[in-house]
């Protein structure tokens, strides 16, 4: 049981670095001046902390906390998720995070639990999934739920904080009258701000640390307030601005991604078309020094990339073809895929396929949105084939364990994951195949011992010319 309801009271202070920003460029950000700011911050004193939401993001954001000295209660809807936590077990594989979830509880900064307490800070780190509209836009059910959820808890000199990634003026218009709804007003009572998560999966808690990161408050007091809270913490530099633009500005690091993914996933189709080999282009392109064109690959995944660019068309539809039509280019990948696996299937005369990775992005367990599922998915729906998958990271009933059983008898290896235990392939494993064939859709696979057939996304145009290993 929690035994430290009032623990929260008694404030001690750290030894945390002092942080120092400009003040006229926080002023400058948010067009307004305000006289009142003092030239440095303040230590920063010990807090408690409510994180709602304990996945991906909010885990470790609340382990970070907590290993500063923090009191924080993880606050999560899934019973099996509390029990697993406070036992010390993170159930997400993600590096160090493990090991920072054992050190926050064993120090007793760290409890989770389903029921919102009393603090200091809350922040709000829920899903935002698409709505089934037909411009996929920003579902807020859960983040309103949160929020909903604190408003019997909120006091005077608290601080409320939206990491989840919504919509752009999210936080002014439909937080901000929430928050006000019960008498206290933002940037005088309580301190609101949106303050996106900007961390790349398999390297969490080292960019939670390391990458800047963005400050939006509603108000230039809001903003001040969550510099001091995040200068716990974060190394990188703590940049000041308002909500709202905060909002438009993380939509616009993953559309970014997405728009230059399109990109070259497009060149592989022009490539094709013209036999020229699209990776080859690619990798000599990047030479210039002002030119990085990314990776094709079979989709984009995950909760961001595959996601974000619709929350800001669904904002400003008629300002955004060009978003519209690069989400268009990467939603038409897995059926590029399939097309071609129905080609090479065709060409061999084969009947089994054996697909290495489901998870959206190499070295994680996370299959949100992700190509590869869908393309297992078609497959298996389509019945033409005997379709088996392996992945060494993802946990899910059909996944097969053993890689010898997955490649018996196989016709065709489609890697549809960058998981670095692709990059090299033993004989031993290959032997199993019946027709020794990789199509790799990722690039990945740089080492095979033996002999093996590879085609890739720069020379399917060469198909036919490929001499099938049996």
């Amino acid at each position: 049981m929690y035994q430290c309801e009032n623990w929260y009271r008694f404030y001690l202070r750290l030894d945390f670095p002092l942080l120092f920003f400009n003040i006229q460029a926080l002023e400058n950000y948010h067009g307004q001046k305000n006289s009142s700011y003092p030239a440095k911050l303040k230590k920063v004193r010990k807090l408690k902390i409510v994180v709602i939401g304990l996945g991906y993001i909010g885990l470790p954001t609340a382990v970070m906390f907590a290993n500063k000295g923090h009191q924080v209660v993880g606050v999560d809807v899934n019973q099996s998720v509390i029990k697993r936590l406070n036992n010390a077990k993170s159930g997400i594989e993600e590096p160090f995070l493990q090991e920072e979830l054992e050190k926050a509880v064993k120090q007793g900064n760290f409890i989770a639990t389903t029921e919102i307490e009393l603090a200091d800070v809350f922040i709000i780190t829920v899903p935002t999934p698409s709505k089934k509209d037909f411009w996929k836009s920003c579902d807020l059910t859960y983040v309103l739920q949160a929020v909903t959820s604190i408003l019997p808890y909120l006091r005077a000199n608290n601080t409320v904080v939206i990491e989840s990634t919504v919509a752009p003026k999210t936080t002014e218009s439909e937080i901000l009258p929430l928050i006000e709804s019960v008498g206290l007003q933002v940037g005088k009572d309580v301190h609101l701000l949106h303050c996106p998560e900007r961390v790349l999966p398999g390297r969490i808690i080292h960019e939670l640390v390391y990458n800047d990161r963005i400050i939006g408050g509603v108000t230039p007091s809001c903003t001040e307030a969550g510099i001091k809270l995040y200068q716990a913490f974060a190394k990188g530099r703590l940049i000041p601005t308002n909500a709202a633009t905060a909002e438009l500005a993380k939509l616009m690091e993953n559309t970014f991604r997405d728009v230059n993914i399109a990109l070259a996933n497009e060149l592989v189709k022009v490539g094709e078309t013209l036999e020229i080999d699209a990776l080859k282009v690619i990798e000599l392109a990047n030479h210039h020094p002002r030119v990085n064109i990314h990776q094709p690959g079979p989709g984009v995944g995950g909760h961001c990339l595959a996601v974000d660019p619709n929350f800001i068309v669904a904002t400003a539809p008629f300002a955004t073809p060009l978003i519209k039509e690069a989400r268009s280019i990467n939603e038409s990948m897995p059926v590029y895929i399939l097309t071609k696996v129905e080609e090479i299937m065709a060409h061999i005369g084969g009947n089994k396929i054996t697909i290495f990775g489901l998870a959206y992005k190499g070295n994680s367990d996370d299959t949100r949105e992700s190509p590869a599922m869908t393309i297992y998915q078609s497959l298996e729906k389509q019945a033409l084939y005997e379709v088996v998958a392996y992945d060494p990271r993802v946990s899910l009933d059909f996944v097969e364990k053993d890689i010898n059983k997955a490649l018996t008898n196989t016709d065709l290896l489609l890697v549809l994951t960058d998981h670095s235990e692709f990059r090299k392939i033993a004989s031993k494993h290959i032997a199993n195949m019946r027709n020794k064939l990789i199509f790799d859709t990722k690039g990945i696979v740089q080492h095979v011992d033996t002999e093996v057939s590879i085609i890739n996304l720069g020379n399917m145009h060469t198909l036919k010319e490929v001499s099938i290993m049996t």
